[in-house]
Protein backbone atom coordinates (compact mmCIF):
# COMPACT_ATOMS: atom_id res chain seq x y z
CA UNK A 1 0.00 0.00 0.00
CA UNK A 2 1.04 3.74 -0.90
CA UNK A 3 2.07 5.57 2.71
CA UNK A 4 -1.03 7.19 4.11
CA UNK A 5 -2.99 6.19 1.28
CA UNK A 6 -6.22 3.26 1.22
CA UNK A 7 -5.29 -0.02 -0.30
CA UNK A 8 -6.87 0.25 -3.24
CA UNK A 9 -7.84 -2.28 -5.71
CA UNK A 10 -9.66 -2.22 -8.98
CA UNK A 11 -12.30 -4.91 -9.73
CA UNK A 12 -13.18 -5.66 -13.02
CA UNK A 13 -14.95 -7.73 -15.70
CA UNK A 14 -14.18 -7.29 -19.18
CA UNK A 15 -14.21 -9.51 -22.50
CA UNK A 16 -11.62 -11.61 -23.80
CA UNK A 17 -10.08 -8.50 -26.19
CA UNK A 18 -10.06 -6.53 -22.96
CA UNK A 19 -13.00 -4.63 -23.40
CA UNK A 20 -15.20 -3.55 -20.08
CA UNK A 21 -18.43 -2.50 -22.28
CA UNK A 22 -19.22 -2.63 -25.85
CA UNK A 23 -19.18 0.49 -28.42
CA UNK A 24 -22.50 1.79 -27.17
CA UNK A 25 -21.65 1.76 -23.99
CA UNK A 26 -24.54 -0.29 -22.86
CA UNK A 27 -24.22 -1.45 -19.43
CA UNK A 28 -21.70 -4.71 -19.21
CA UNK A 29 -23.72 -7.02 -17.86
CA UNK A 30 -22.09 -10.50 -19.33
CA UNK A 31 -20.08 -11.23 -16.43
CA UNK A 32 -21.60 -14.60 -14.78
CA UNK A 33 -23.31 -15.57 -10.82
CA UNK A 34 -19.97 -16.62 -10.21
CA UNK A 35 -18.48 -12.80 -11.36
CA UNK A 36 -20.85 -11.03 -9.34
CA UNK A 37 -20.59 -12.99 -6.12
CA UNK A 38 -16.53 -12.25 -6.79
CA UNK A 39 -17.64 -8.82 -7.14
CA UNK A 40 -20.13 -8.87 -3.82
CA UNK A 41 -16.94 -10.01 -2.15
CA UNK A 42 -14.44 -7.46 -2.47
CA UNK A 43 -17.05 -4.55 -2.18
CA UNK A 44 -17.60 -6.52 1.31
CA UNK A 45 -13.72 -6.54 1.98
CA UNK A 46 -14.08 -2.65 1.53
CA UNK A 47 -14.54 0.33 3.26
CA UNK A 48 -15.70 1.89 0.73
CA UNK A 49 -16.65 1.63 -3.16
CA UNK A 50 -15.38 4.40 -5.43
CA UNK A 51 -16.76 4.50 -9.41
CA UNK A 52 -17.35 7.13 -11.44
CA UNK A 53 -20.05 9.48 -12.84
CA UNK A 54 -19.98 7.31 -16.37
CA UNK A 55 -20.52 3.95 -14.95
CA UNK A 56 -22.89 5.18 -12.32
CA UNK A 57 -24.86 6.47 -15.42
CA UNK A 58 -24.50 3.41 -17.63
CA UNK A 59 -25.89 0.95 -14.60
CA UNK A 60 -28.39 3.25 -12.38
CA UNK A 61 -27.45 1.51 -9.58
CA UNK A 62 -24.57 0.41 -6.98
CA UNK A 63 -24.21 -2.98 -6.31
CA UNK A 64 -24.91 -3.91 -2.62
CA UNK A 65 -23.86 -6.90 -0.21
CA UNK A 66 -26.67 -9.30 -0.05
CA UNK A 67 -25.00 -12.94 1.20
CA UNK A 68 -26.46 -13.22 4.95
CA UNK A 69 -22.83 -14.26 5.97
CA UNK A 70 -21.18 -11.28 4.49
CA UNK A 71 -23.44 -9.32 6.13
CA UNK A 72 -22.57 -10.76 9.27
CA UNK A 73 -19.26 -9.93 8.75
CA UNK A 74 -19.84 -6.76 8.49
CA UNK A 75 -22.65 -6.86 10.98
CA UNK A 76 -24.83 -5.57 8.83
CA UNK A 77 -23.49 -2.18 7.40
CA UNK A 78 -22.90 -1.47 3.81
CA UNK A 79 -19.66 0.14 2.64
CA UNK A 80 -19.81 3.47 1.85
CA UNK A 81 -20.66 4.20 -1.82
CA UNK A 82 -18.47 6.96 -3.37
CA UNK A 83 -19.41 9.15 -6.59
CA UNK A 84 -16.24 10.38 -8.03
CA UNK A 85 -17.13 13.50 -10.68
CA UNK A 86 -15.45 16.94 -11.64
CA UNK A 87 -19.20 17.88 -13.08
CA UNK A 88 -21.57 16.53 -10.94
CA UNK A 89 -24.26 15.88 -13.62
CA UNK A 90 -26.08 13.23 -12.51
CA UNK A 91 -30.01 12.38 -12.47
CA UNK A 92 -31.49 12.21 -8.91
CA UNK A 93 -34.23 10.40 -9.87
CA UNK A 94 -31.58 6.95 -10.81
CA UNK A 95 -32.15 4.38 -8.34
CA UNK A 96 -28.83 4.42 -6.93
CA UNK A 97 -30.84 7.48 -4.91
CA UNK A 98 -32.74 5.43 -3.34
CA UNK A 99 -30.69 2.41 -2.54
CA UNK A 100 -29.84 1.81 1.35
CA UNK A 101 -26.38 3.46 1.23
CA UNK A 102 -24.41 5.70 2.44
CA UNK A 103 -23.78 8.24 -0.55
CA UNK A 104 -20.45 10.09 -0.87
CA UNK A 105 -19.98 12.59 -3.98
CA UNK A 106 -15.97 13.72 -4.32
CA UNK A 107 -16.12 16.84 -6.76
CA UNK A 108 -14.61 20.23 -7.72
CA UNK A 109 -16.71 23.75 -6.88
CA UNK A 110 -18.62 23.31 -10.04
CA UNK A 111 -20.00 20.22 -9.21
CA UNK A 112 -20.84 20.93 -5.53
CA UNK A 113 -22.72 24.08 -6.45
CA UNK A 114 -25.36 21.49 -8.13
CA UNK A 115 -25.88 19.30 -5.08
CA UNK A 116 -25.90 21.75 -2.26
CA UNK A 117 -28.99 21.75 -0.17
CA UNK A 118 -30.15 18.50 -0.79
CA UNK A 119 -30.03 15.21 0.56
CA UNK A 120 -28.89 12.90 -1.62
CA UNK A 121 -25.60 12.68 -0.71
CA UNK A 122 -24.17 12.45 3.14
CA UNK A 123 -21.35 13.97 2.20
CA UNK A 124 -19.66 15.81 -0.28
CA UNK A 125 -15.82 16.37 -0.83
CA UNK A 126 -14.17 19.40 -2.34
CA UNK A 127 -10.64 18.71 -4.02
CA UNK A 128 -9.59 20.95 -6.55
CA UNK A 129 -6.40 21.79 -8.06
CA UNK A 130 -5.41 24.91 -9.40
CA UNK A 131 -6.31 24.11 -12.95
CA UNK A 132 -9.87 22.65 -11.76
CA UNK A 133 -9.75 19.05 -11.81
CA UNK A 134 -10.34 17.08 -9.26
CA UNK A 135 -7.11 16.84 -6.92
CA UNK A 136 -6.97 12.87 -7.10
CA UNK A 137 -3.97 12.79 -4.84
CA UNK A 138 -5.67 15.18 -2.15
CA UNK A 139 -8.94 12.97 -2.20
CA UNK A 140 -6.69 9.51 -1.64
CA UNK A 141 -4.63 11.25 1.75
CA UNK A 142 -8.26 12.36 2.72
CA UNK A 143 -10.09 9.19 2.74
CA UNK A 144 -7.21 7.77 4.66
CA UNK A 145 -8.01 10.43 7.61
CA UNK A 146 -11.51 9.15 7.79
CA UNK A 147 -10.14 5.77 8.46
CA UNK A 148 -10.86 4.20 4.89
CA UNK A 149 -8.50 1.61 4.65
CA UNK A 150 -9.45 -0.22 2.24
CA UNK A 151 -11.12 0.94 -1.31
CA UNK A 152 -12.28 -0.79 -4.07
CA UNK A 153 -12.64 1.03 -7.22
CA UNK A 154 -15.27 -0.23 -9.87
CA UNK A 155 -14.62 1.78 -12.85
CA UNK A 156 -14.50 3.36 -15.11
CA UNK A 157 -11.28 3.90 -17.20
CA UNK A 158 -10.72 7.11 -16.92
CA UNK A 159 -10.93 7.27 -12.98
CA UNK A 160 -8.34 3.87 -13.34
CA UNK A 161 -6.04 6.20 -15.62
CA UNK A 162 -5.80 8.75 -13.18
CA UNK A 163 -5.16 6.75 -10.18
CA UNK A 164 -2.16 4.84 -12.21
CA UNK A 165 -0.81 7.94 -13.68
CA UNK A 166 -1.07 8.97 -9.25
CA UNK A 167 0.34 5.50 -8.14
CA UNK A 168 -2.29 5.28 -6.16
CA UNK A 169 -3.65 1.07 -7.29
CA UNK A 170 -2.23 -1.39 -5.30
CA UNK A 171 -4.52 -4.33 -7.06
CA UNK A 172 -6.49 -5.47 -9.79
CA UNK A 173 -8.80 -8.30 -9.98
CA UNK A 174 -9.74 -9.12 -13.61
CA UNK A 175 -12.79 -11.19 -14.65
CA UNK A 176 -11.93 -12.21 -18.07
CA UNK A 177 -15.60 -13.65 -19.52
CA UNK A 178 -15.80 -15.64 -22.62
CA UNK A 179 -16.57 -13.27 -25.30
CA UNK A 180 -15.30 -10.46 -27.77
CA UNK A 181 -17.07 -7.66 -27.95
CA UNK A 182 -14.43 -5.52 -30.22
CA UNK A 183 -14.74 -1.99 -31.71
CA UNK A 184 -11.84 0.81 -31.86
CA UNK A 185 -14.30 2.87 -29.51
CA UNK A 186 -15.73 0.26 -26.97
CA UNK A 187 -14.22 1.43 -23.44
CA UNK A 188 -11.09 -0.82 -21.63
CA UNK A 189 -10.24 -0.73 -18.08
CA UNK A 190 -7.46 2.13 -18.32
CA UNK A 191 -8.57 4.97 -20.43
CA UNK A 192 -6.89 7.99 -20.91
CA UNK A 193 -3.41 9.23 -23.07
CA UNK A 194 -1.79 5.41 -22.51
CA UNK A 195 1.73 4.74 -21.08
CA UNK A 196 4.97 3.95 -23.56
CA UNK A 197 5.66 0.40 -22.75
CA UNK A 198 8.75 0.90 -21.45
CA UNK A 199 7.25 3.45 -18.44
CA UNK A 200 4.26 1.61 -18.09
CA UNK A 201 3.20 -0.02 -14.99
CA UNK A 202 4.03 -3.55 -13.93
CA UNK A 203 2.18 -6.11 -12.27
CA UNK A 204 2.55 -9.12 -10.16
CA UNK A 205 0.52 -12.00 -10.52
CA UNK A 206 -0.73 -13.03 -7.30
CA UNK A 207 -3.53 -15.73 -8.17
CA UNK A 208 -5.76 -17.15 -10.85
CA UNK A 209 -8.66 -19.59 -11.30
CA UNK A 210 -11.32 -20.56 -13.50
CA UNK A 211 -14.97 -20.95 -12.89
CA UNK A 212 -16.79 -22.54 -15.62
CA UNK A 213 -15.92 -20.69 -19.11
CA UNK A 214 -14.56 -17.56 -17.05
CA UNK A 215 -10.82 -17.11 -15.71
CA UNK A 216 -10.34 -15.07 -12.65
CA UNK A 217 -6.80 -12.96 -12.37
CA UNK A 218 -5.25 -11.52 -9.51
CA UNK A 219 -2.87 -8.92 -9.67
CA UNK A 220 -0.34 -6.49 -7.67
CA UNK A 221 1.49 -3.55 -8.53
CA UNK A 222 5.29 -3.33 -8.08
CA UNK A 223 6.59 -0.57 -6.95
CA UNK A 224 9.68 0.90 -7.55
CA UNK A 225 11.37 1.20 -3.97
Amino acid sequence: MVQNHPHSTVVLAMSADGKIADFQRAPARFGSIADKTHLEKQIADSDAVIFGADTLRAYGTTLTVSDPILLQQRKSTQPIHIVISLSANLNPEIKFFQQPVRRWLITAKQGANLWQGRSEFERILVFETPTGEIDILAVWEHLATLHITRLAILGGGKLVASLLESNLIDEFWFTICPLILGGAIAPSPVAGGGFVSNLAPKLELLEVYTVEQEVFLHYRLQRNN
